[in-house]
């Protein structure tokens, strides 16, 4: 069976725009491959959300999110791109965070150019480090893949809310120079920034699409005809499920029952069918 990188690549190989729900934990991640979407992507802020409850400021380590992303990758079949900060240090603390992701499953690392400890790109206090820091990083990562580490590396920069989307541009070109297999200028304002990125940088592009955020929520037509090949969607069911779980509190405060699925689906959402069948298959006479 092909390797998740591989898969991933030939994903980026097809015609079409990969839509990419964004997960936090094994369950969310199988509830994006059995919805039929291909490809899934760990999101920095989202772990931090769930497993500490703490915001996407640079708190989460990076053993805490190569044991997620172990447990996520192996729950789905489908690739998953892992968010990987800063690669939590210097340029060699970036080959083992890449080589530690590979050897989790992932198909693809997000590697980015903010300074530590780095924030959420669509909030304030935003810094990124200098061209030249920022470009050793990528190299780091790229000269780990081509060292063996089977997985893709996706190259981000910040430096659009905080050096101008010149900067932004000239930075994903140099990445996509030194052999990033994607990039993402992140925050973008307006479509014409998102053409311009598109037109001015080669190679596979992904947009970064929060509700409420700082980047617009354009229709994936639009997207794909901008010249965008993926859209992350990285905050939606983290969202969604914090208003449900809130409207649920307020429900049972009420005495009132809430809206649930019935007790045959969960069983069915978490596995349990897939477990009776074993238990079937190995009973003894």
């Amino acid at each position: 069976m092909p390797t998740p990188a591989a898969r991933l690549r030939a994903l980026l190989n097809q015609p079409g725009l990969l839509l990419m729900p964004g997960c936090h934990d094994a369950l969310s991640a199988k509830l994006v491959e059995q919805a039929g979407f291909p490809v899934a992507f760990m999101s920095g802020f989202a772990v931090s959300a769930a497993r500490l409850g703490l915001p996407d400021t640079g708190l989460i380590s990076y053993g805490e999110m190569v044991e997620q992303g172990r447990n996520i990758c192996g729950a789905v079949s489908i690739p998953l791109i892992g968010d990987g900060d800063t690669g939590f240090g210097n340029p060699l603390n970036v080959k083992r965070t890449v080589e530690g992701y590979a050897r989790a499953g992932f198909a693809c690392i997000m590697i980015e150019d903010q300074v530590m400890p780095k924030r959420c790109g669509h909030t304030q206090g935003k810094a990124v480090v200098g061209r030249e820091e920022a470009l050793l990083r990528l190299q780091a990562a790229v000269d780990m893949r081509n060292e063996g580490a089977d997985i893709l590396i996706m190259a981000r920069t910040d430096a659009r809310a905080t050096d101008g989307l010149d900067e932004a541009i000239a930075r994903c070109q140099a990445f996509a120079g030194i052999g990033a297999d994607i990039t993402f200028l992140e925050a973008p304002l307006n479509e014409a920034e998102m053409r311009r990125y598109c037109n001015e940088v080669p190679g596979p592009k992904m947009a970064n699409l929060i509700e409420f955020g700082k980047t617009p929520l354009l229709p994936p037509a639009q997207l794909e005809a901008i010249g965008y090949k993926i859209a992350v969607y990285p905050l939606t069911l983290l969202n969604v499920s914090i208003k449900a779980m809130r409207m649920a509190l307020t429900c049972i405060q009420r005495g009132e029952a809430a809206e649930v699925l019935a007790f045959t689906e969960l069983q069915a959402a978490v596995g349990f069918p897939e477990y009776y069948a074993g238990e079937e298959r190995y009973r003894a006479p």
